[in-house]
């Protein structure tokens, strides 16, 4: 199996335990699957919250925006960091546009590994894209 048919096949895998670990409402996690970008990221769910991930393993990414329950309404969409606050939001679709609202365009599907090798394939790319921009000069 290639590292991409690996990955896809972490996330999906993500996606079923999500499902059956019961703790995050299926309304909401049926929007946040319905939502291109965030299918192809590796879901978890701690203390009833639904996190995404850019890699497919723990210690996961923190870089995208998690939703959880909210006192006296339905969801309130967090993050990434525990100390920022994104809005509330009154249905699962409102929640999951505020996830996505701000999220890099340029950010692909699931890396297969920890978010350490993310950042180790992230910054390798970035040094193989400028040299290729010395090259074409």
């Amino acid at each position: 199996m290639s590292g991409d048919a690996a990955a896809e096949a972490a996330v999906e895998a993500g996606w079923q335990a999500a499902r059956d670990d019961g703790r995050v409402q299926a309304e909401l996690l049926e929007a946040a699957y319905g939502e291109p970008r965030l299918r192809r990221w590796f879901p978890w769910v701690s203390m009833g919250e639904l996190h995404f991930s850019r890699c497919t393993e723990n210690p996961w990414s923190w870089d995208i925006p998690y939703v959880h329950p909210a006192y006296g309404g339905p969801y309130l969409v967090a993050g990434p960091h525990r100390n920022q606050v994104v809005g509330p939001a009154a249905t699962a679709d409102e929640a999951i546009a505020l996830v996505v609202q701000d999220l890099p365009a340029d950010w692909g599907p699931a890396f297969l590994g920890d978010r350490e090798a993310l950042a180790a394939h992230e910054a390798a790319t970035r040094r193989h894209r400028a040299g290729e921009g010395r090259e074409s000069s």
